[in-house]
């Protein structure tokens, strides 16, 4: 970003560059605590279902819906990548972000101030969201593949698992019989508030080392 010399006072204020913040990862763990909380509501739906009209098809549902099936784990996905999206859109505006930049006189290089930059700002961050979704996804699935696998020969109908079963390595569809004693959703909560405290410390640090600064102006300043 871009920033126009201006005059205040007498004084000239050269122009200067920075850059717009935007994080790969937006929401945090949030989308992954969402999508594990609403994945449980279909399950016990179909549950509920299928022992009160107990047919073929809810059966399939009841099975394909239990944690780590195949069919679980697309939803999971799915949700994830929608709650990323959702998320950052709350807390993160590109309209009111152009209007700020313009307003203190900043710009993005070719790109001209107002709604054309909040169109930018907002493709930049839809790409960074993507991927940030995808990374989430993969954290959360990574334990669970590793330990259990992705059981695609279990999917319905039967020559669909059985396709799968011939085409597909064994570590894949039975995992790796890796002992891992933290969940996907686990580990990132745990990272989060690790890195979370770490900040905080660190402006606690640099607040300290600014209020000793103006101390020390201040008695030099009546001396």
């Amino acid at each position: 970003i871009q920033y126009a010399s201006r005059v205040r006072g007498r004084r000239m204020m050269r122009g200067t560059a920075t850059f717009l913040p935007l994080k790969v990862n937006t929401g945090g763990v949030i989308p992954v605590i969402f999508a594990s909380s609403l994945l449980a509501l279909p399950q016990t739906l179909i549950t509920a279902l299928y022992q009160r009209f107990p047919n073929p098809f809810f059966g399939m549902l009841n099975r394909q819906l239990n944690y780590n099936m195949p069919l679980w784990d697309i939803l999971y996905i799915v949700l994830i990548v929608l709650f990323c999206f959702f998320y950052t859109s709350i807390i993160f505006n590109p309209m009111d972000t152009a209007d700020n930049m313009k307003r203190v006189g900043g710009f993005i290089p070719g790109v001209r101030p107002g709604k054309q930059t909040a169109n930018y700002i907002d493709t930049v961050l839809t790409r960074l969201t993507f991927a940030g979704a995808i990374y989430l996804s993969a954290i959360s699935l990574l334990p669970i593949f590793l330990i259990s696998g992705i059981p695609l020969h279990l999917l319905e109908p039967a020559a669909i698992g059985e396709f799968f079963e011939k085409m597909v390595p064994g570590f894949v569809l039975n995992g790796m019989n890796v002992k891992f004693y933290f969940g996907g959703t686990s580990l990132l909560i745990v990272v989060g508030v690790a890195m979370d405290t770490v900040q905080q410390i660190e402006s606690q640090l640099v607040m300290r080392h600014y209020d000793g600064f103006l101390k020390n102006t201040k008695l030099r300043g009546r001396r």
